[in-house]
């Protein structure tokens, strides 16, 4: 099993409005406990959940507050990315986001597929 990957890609695509946002970063975190390298990249109105203050109301019952739920996952190591073109289609820059956020494109998701990351989507 030495081959076996120890990485998670976790896409979202929901913004703050969709309860699967909260979902994905719950099972991102969830990951991380369970000593996956976790990466969350964003994508569509996915962007807009790392806007500084943007996450701040939404709360899914019975998980965690979204913006508890993306602080945790930053503060744990997990690796966060905006997708850039999402980014720039809705005019945002890096001081717009959380910290923790880089803007990147999907080639830092392909390097980890191509390693053997497992992938979800959300």
């Amino acid at each position: 099993m030495a081959d076996e990957s120890r990485e998670l890609v976790v896409l979202i695509t929901h913004g703050i409005d969709h309860e699967m946002s909260s979902v994905g970063f719950t099972i991102a975190n969830g990951g991380i406990t369970n000593g996956l390298k976790v990466a969350v990249f964003l994508t569509s109105a996915g962007v807009d959940l790392v806007r500084k203050k943007a996450a701040d109301t939404t709360h899914v019952k019975p998980l965690d507050p979204l913006a508890q739920l993306v602080r945790d996952f930053v503060a744990r190591g997990g690796a966060l990315y905006a997708c850039t073109p999402c980014v720039k289609a809705r005019g945002y820059e890096q001081p717009d986001f959380v910290e923790g956020v880089t803007i990147a494109g999907a080639s830092v998701i392909h390097e980890r597929l191509l390693r053997g990351a497992a992938s979800l989507s959300f």
